[in-house]
C-alpha cells in the first residue's frame, strides 16, 4: 500500500508520526505521506515538525514522506502556499478539494489544476470534466478516498476522471489509527467506484509512479 494523504498531531490527526508510520508497516505499508493541514499560520511548524520524522526510513522498512495539505486557503492564495510550501521541503502536496462535506470556497478546484507545484488534488467532490482535463495538463492526480463522507463522491471522481484521462489515485485522507488500510481494500474502494479490477490497478499503479517520481529510488 502506498497512501500519499494522512494526518498526525501536527494538526487534526489523533497520533504522533511514529505511531502512524510504525502502524502503516504492520499494514504492509510500502510508503506514508505525512501531509497534515496548513495554511499561511502554520505551515513553518508542521513542516518542520513532519520532515524529523523522515528518520524513520532508517529503522523501518517504509519510505516516509514529509508534505502538507493546504486547506481552506482562499483559491488566488493556492499557488502561492503551495510553492512555499515547495521551497520549504514538502516532497508532495495536497490541496484540499471541494468535499461536499465542508465548505471549500468555490473555485478552489479550478485553482489548484493549474498549479504545476501541487500533486494531487483531495476529495474534488464534484470536479467538472474542464477541471480534470486541466488536471491532466499540469499533472495533478485526482484522489479517490476511502474517508467516510468525502467518498460520497468517489463515483462521479472517477468517471469524470476516467473520461479525462486523467491520473486517479486512493488515499485514506488518515486521521485515526484505524482508517489505514490494505492494498486489498484499495483495490475494492477503486473498483466500488465505478472502476474496473483493470483500471482499479491502474490507480494502485499511479500511487507508486507519483511515489518515485517526487522522491525518486
Amino acid at each position: 500500500m502506498i497512501d500519499l494523504h494522512t494526518h498526525t498531531i501536527f494538526s487534526d490527526g489523533e497520533v504522533i508520526p511514529s505511531e502512524l508510520v510504525q502502524r502503516a508497516v504492520i499494514k504492509g505499508y510500502e510508503a506514508i505521506a505525512l501531509t497534515d493541514h496548513v495554511d499561511f499560520t502554520n505551515i513553518d511548524y508542521v513542516l518542520s515538525g513532519v520532515k524529523k520524522a523522515k528518520y524513520l526510513e532508517d529503522v523501518l522498512d517504509i519510505r516516509v514522506l514529509a508534505g502538507v495539505e493546504i486547506t481552506h486557503v482562499p483559491p488566488l492564495n493556492i499557488q502561492s502556499i503551495a510553492r512555499m510550501a515547495k521551497k520549504m521541503g514538502a516532497e508532495i502536496i495536497v490541496v484540499h478539494g471541494e468535499t461536499i462535506t465542508e465548505p471549500v470556497a468555490p473555485g478552489t478546484n479550478a485553482a489548484v489544476v493549474e498549479i504545476e507545484e501541487v500533486d494531487i488534488l483531495s476529495h474534488p467532490g464534484f470536479i467538472t470534466l474542464e477541471e480534470a482535463e486541466r488536471a491532466v495538463d499540469n499533472d495533478v492526480y485526482l484522489e479517490i478516498t476511502s474517508r467516510n463522507g468525502h467518498n460520497r463522491t468517489n463515483g462521479h471522481v472517477a468517471r469524470i476522471g476516467l473520461e479525462a484521462g486523467a491520473n486517479l489515485i486512493v488515499n485514506t485522507d488518515t486521521h485515526s489509527p484505524d482508517d489505514l488500510i490494505t492494498q486489498d481494500t484499495a483495490m475494492k474502494i477503486a473498483m466500488g467506484a465505478g472502476l474496473t479490477e483493470k483500471q482499479a490497478k491502474v490507480t494502485m499503479a499511479n500511487s507508486k509512479h507519483l511515489l518515485d517520481s517526487v522522491i525518486p529510488c
